[in-house]
C-alpha cells in the first residue's frame, strides 16, 4: 500500500503560515539596491528621451525622432507617457500596427505616426502640462516629469521582478533540494499516461502533465508521480489566487485524469497564506509543504521507498 501525503491540522498549517509571513516580511524590509538601480535605469530612458525629442515639443517630435527613439530602445518609455501607461498590446491593438518592433517601425513612418497619435492623445497632462499648453517646460516642470515618469516606470518593473523572483527562486530551492536527495533533473516532455515523464530517481520542471503545467514533477521511489507547484503569495487576497484558484483546480484535475494512486499534486508554499484557504486546498487533494521548512517534502518522498 503506497504512503499517503501528510495531512496537517489547522494548528500546524497556522504555525507554518506564521513563519513563512514573517520570512516574507523580512525578506521584503531587506536592504537592497534593486530599487536604485530600477530608479536609475527608468530615469537614463526618460532622460534621453527628453533629449531626444525636444523635452516633448511638439515641433521636436518627428517622423525621424520617433523612429530614433525606438531604434534606442525608447519604446516603454514612450508608453510611459500616457496616463495610465499603456501596455505594448494595447497600443499595437489601438493604433492597429501589425507590429512595435523598432526595425518594423523605422520603415514604416505610417505605423509609427499611427503609434505615437494613440501615445499623444492619451499623454499624461498632469506630469507633462506644457504639452497641452503647446509651450515648452520650465526646468521646474521637466524635473518634476523625469521624476514622476522615473518612480512611475521603476515601480512596475519592481513589482514584475518580485513576482518572477518570488516563484523562479523557489522552484530553484525545490530542484536543488531535490539533488542533494540523489535526484537528477532530466528535460521536460509531455506527459499523458502514468509511465512517461521521468524516471526512478529523475524529475523534471515546466512539465505538462495532462493539459496542466506543473512547475515540478518528481517520480516517487513507489512509481508515483508527484507534481510540485511552488507558490508565492504577498497577501492573504493573492494567496486565494495562486493556492485555491490555481493549485488546488490542478490537483482535482491531475487525480481526476490520472487516479489517487497514481498521482501526488503538492504545494512547495512561500509568503502570506491564510489557514483557512490551506485547510480549503489541503481538503481538494493538493498536498501542502513549505519552502522553509524542506525535510517534511523530504521526510514524505523518502517514505515512498
Amino acid at each position: 500500500m503506497t504512503n499517503a501525503p501528510p495531512q496537517w491540522t489547522e494548528e500546524e498549517l497556522a504555525e507554518d503560515s506564521s513563519i513563512a509571513a514573517a520570512q516574507f516580511r523580512s525578506e521584503r524590509l531587506a536592504v537592497s539596491d534593486s530599487w536604485d538601480n530600477h530608479y536609475h535605469q527608468a530615469r537614463g530612458k526618460f532622460e534621453l528621451l527628453f533629449d531626444k525629442l525636444g523635452n516633448l515639443d511638439p515641433s521636436a517630435i518627428t517622423d525621424a525622432n520617433l523612429a530614433d527613439a525606438y531604434h534606442l530602445g525608447l519604446g516603454e518609455a514612450l508608453r510611459y507617457l500616457a496616463g495610465p501607461p499603456i501596455s505594448d498590446d494595447d497600443l499595437r491593438v489601438i493604433a492597429d500596427v501589425d507590429s512595435l518592433a523598432p526595425g518594423v517601425l523605422r520603415k514604416d513612418p505610417d505605423a509609427l505616426r499611427k503609434v505615437f497619435d494613440v501615445i499623444s492623445r492619451v499623454i499624461d497632462p498632469h506630469r507633462f502640462p506644457w504639452i497641452k499648453a503647446n509651450r515648452t517646460p520650465n526646468d521646474q516642470e521637466r524635473e518634476a516629469a523625469l521624476l514622476a515618469s522615473a518612480v512611475l516606470l521603476a515601480a512596475q518593473r519592481i513589482a514584475t521582478e518580485r513576482r518572477n523572483e518570488g516563484k523562479d527562486n523557489q522552484e530553484t530551492k525545490v530542484k536543488d533540494y531535490l539533488r542533494g536527495l540523489g535526484f537528477v533533473e532530466v528535460p521536460p516532455v509531455a506527459i499523458n499516461t502514468i509511465v512517461k515523464g521521468p524516471q526512478a530517481m529523475q524529475f523534471c520542471a515546466e512539465c505538462l502533465l495532462g493539459e496542466r503545467k506543473a512547475d515540478v514533477v518528481v517520480r516517487l521511489h513507489d512509481t508515483r508521480l508527484m507534481a510540485i507547484e511552488c507558490k508565492v503569495s504577498n497577501s492573504a487576497t493573492n494567496s486565494v489566487k495562486r493556492l485555491n484558484n490555481d493549485a488546488a483546480v490542478k490537483a482535482e484535475y491531475w487525480i481526476k485524469q490520472f487516479g489517487i494512486a497514481q498521482v501526488v499534486p503538492s504545494a512547495v508554499l512561500a509568503g502570506v497564506f491564510k489557514v483557512l484557504n490551506l485547510e480549503q486546498a489541503q481538503e481538494r487533494g493538493l498536498s501542502l509543504f513549505w519552502s522553509h521548512d524542506l525535510e517534511k517534502l523530504g521526510t514524505f518522498i523518502d517514505s515512498t521507498r
